[in-house]
């Protein structure tokens, strides 16, 4: 019998009943200098990731394409599309975090930018998973709070964050992402990762404001089944030898 290849939100949904934990390194094609695209790649290649993440909340810099099939041609990992909004979809990555901004009520985060991008991932191959991502407040503005001109939720309100979850995984979410932006001040609370992970039953994402192992770590003991990491990387791509 041949054997069933497992789709990466497969993947994710077995590691996480496995107890296997999960890390991404997030990509900002903005801030990629692609002389020095190797040397990055070879430090991903020496990290302990299992993904890599590629988008940011703005993309000017037309470098998309190439950025990911350097990252084809130069590891094994999956390259999955983190976009901020349709331009930023490549048919060349191997899968695509379909975005809701569960947070906000801006109705093109919600809705308007996911109808624009329908009809052009219709003509790709990339995997689609669909994704409530949940914007935490960091201590200062991020970059997706800005440019979404959303609100993040309260640190402080557990509830009405485990409630966001709750009504994402009910829509049909299959996977969660709680963020606390790039460059954030804080990551996302533990005591916030644990109560979540405890009452949905799709696995859970974590990035923003971890800025070193030990954050990782902690993030993986409160119940985060994947961990980003995305600036504390960019600014020093020796962190995972700490």
């Amino acid at each position: 019998m041949r054997e069933q290849i497992l789709t990466i939100r497969q993947q994710i949904v077995e590691a996480k009943s496995n107890g296997q934990k999960l890390l991404a390194v997030l990509l900002d094609p903005d801030k990629i200098v692609l002389e020095n695209l190797k040397h990055l790649i070879d430090k991903i290649n020496q990290s302990p990731a299992t993904h890599i993440f590629v988008g940011g909340s703005i993309v000017q810099n037309n470098i998309l394409e190439e950025l990911i099939s350097q990252l084809k041609q130069k590891t094994s990992l999956p390259v999955l599309l983190f976009p901020g909004d349709p331009s930023q979809i490549s048919p060349k990555a191997d899968g695509i975090l379909f975005l809701s901004l569960l947070s906000g009520r801006n109705p093109d985060y919600l809705i308007e930018y996911q109808v624009q991008a329908a009809p052009i991932l219709k003509k790709t191959n990339l995997e689609v998973i669909s994704t409530g991502y949940i914007l935490i407040e960091s201590g200062n503005e991020t970059a997706v709070a800005r440019v979404s001109k959303t609100k993040p939720l309260s640190r402080e309100n557990l509830d009405l964050v485990l409630a966001t979850a709750q009504a994402g995984e009910m829509l049909g979410n299959q996977l969660i992402y709680l963020e606390a932006g790039s460059g954030a001040r804080q990551p996302v609370p533990a005591e916030m990762i644990k109560l979540i992970s405890q009452n949905v039953e799709i696995p859970i994402i974590v990035g923003g404001g971890i800025v070193d192992l030990y954050g990782i770590e902690k993030a993986y003991s409160a119940g985060a089944d994947l961990v980003v990491i995305g600036t504390a990387f960019e600014n020093d791509s020796h962190f995972f030898e700490q």
